[in-house]
């Protein structure tokens, strides 16, 4: 705990500049939404925009390398939000279904060695893919419109392959970018904790409000993160608790604004250009923009109203997901 609070208040260095990196996510997520709105339909710009999260694969590789990775990020992405749409009419089909997606994610993610940020972005559009369809989006339109979010970000994610040096970079082979499948004791242990946060937040989902499990699980899976660390996990349980709070009361401020869908763009580009400038950072001031920019991204796409209750509901699941996937660490040893 006491390595937990001090992190509350370090920031830690960057390991390579982020900019490049914030500025292709701010791009893939801006650039749907204020094209759709401009053709008088940014209810589909901001389903779009749930693709966007592609760009945040594979950004420690040569763009060369991430040629090949990319369009396994996309595929699995694509088919958590088919999931999502098919199950999201009947509650007993989505909670199955968020059982299975995440374990599958997770399995996939950690016996490849994917990297940051692991499982949770299939969790959390295969939870929006569901809620988005149970508040009475059209299924096929709206895969098809997330399809095309995935595919933009995509392209801008490997946008650097334009410049002829970037081209000549001597690339691994597929087998040495992504080892596996294989599932050492560390990748086990993390699979193994990922189930048990997915079963356990669905039980309390059940609890609390069923159609608000995938929130509960994506913040378990959220603190999990991709490391094998008793520490880090309390870290991040504790980051993640403080930053959402922080970031809850941010979207307050901003929800209630009159804020046209062109403005609206602008606003969640600059909230996901500054979250990959500071997640490597503190991740619980990353928080403090992540949660705003997903709550405003929800709200606008299933026309979500009431931001008080919207606001109470995710602080609460939240604490709960990140308290939930915190403990899940105790299964690590104790560092000495």
């Amino acid at each position: 705990m006491q390595h937990a609070l001090a992190s509350l208040f370090r920031l830690a260095p960057a390991p390579a500049p982020r900019w490049p990196i914030g500025l292709r996510a701010a791009i893939a997520m801006a650039v749907p939404i204020a094209v759709m709105a401009m053709l008088g339909r940014p209810d589909l710009g901001f389903q779009a925009a749930t693709g966007a999260f592609v760009a945040l694969y594979a950004t420690q590789l040569p763009v060369i390398e991430r040629l090949r990775v990319v369009p396994f990020i996309a595929g699995a992405l694509t088919v958590a939000a088919l999931l999502g749409a098919l199950a999201g009419p009947s509650q007993v089909a989505t909670l199955v279904g968020l059982a299975a997606v995440s374990i599958a994610a997770a399995a996939a993610m950690f016996g490849f060695r994917i990297g940051p940020p692991g499982p949770l972005f299939v969790v959390l559009v295969y939870g929006l893919s569901s809620h988005i369809v149970a508040s009475g989006a059209d299924a096929g339109v709206y895969v098809a419109t997330v399809a095309c979010g995935i595919l933009f970000a995509s392209l801008v994610s490997l946008a650097p392959l334009a410049l002829p040096s970037r081209r000549r970079v001597a690339a691994r082979p597929l087998h040495q970018i992504l080892p596996g499948p294989s599932w050492p004791p560390g990748e086990r242990l993390l699979l193994a904790r990922v189930a048990i946060v997915t079963v356990v937040g669905i039980a309390l989902g059940l609890v609390l409000d069923p159609d608000r499990a995938y929130w509960i699980v994506g913040a378990a899976v959220a603190v999990i993160g991709v490391a094998a660390d008793r520490r880090a996990a309390f870290a991040r349980g504790l980051h993640r608790m403080i930053g959402t709070v922080v970031g809850a009361g941010v979207y307050l401020l901003l929800a209630p604004l009159p804020i046209p869908a062109l403005w609206l763009a602008l606003t969640l580009g600059v909230l996901q250009f500054t979250i990959e400038l500071v997640v490597v950072r503190n991740y619980a001031l990353a928080l403090v923009f992540i949660t705003p920019l997903v709550l405003l991204l929800t709200g606008a796409a299933t026309g979500a109203v009431d931001t008080v209750a919207v606001a109470t509901e995710r602080v609460v699941d939240t604490l709960v997901g990140a308290a939930l996937g915190a403990a899940s660490g105790l299964l690590h040893a104790r560092e000495e």
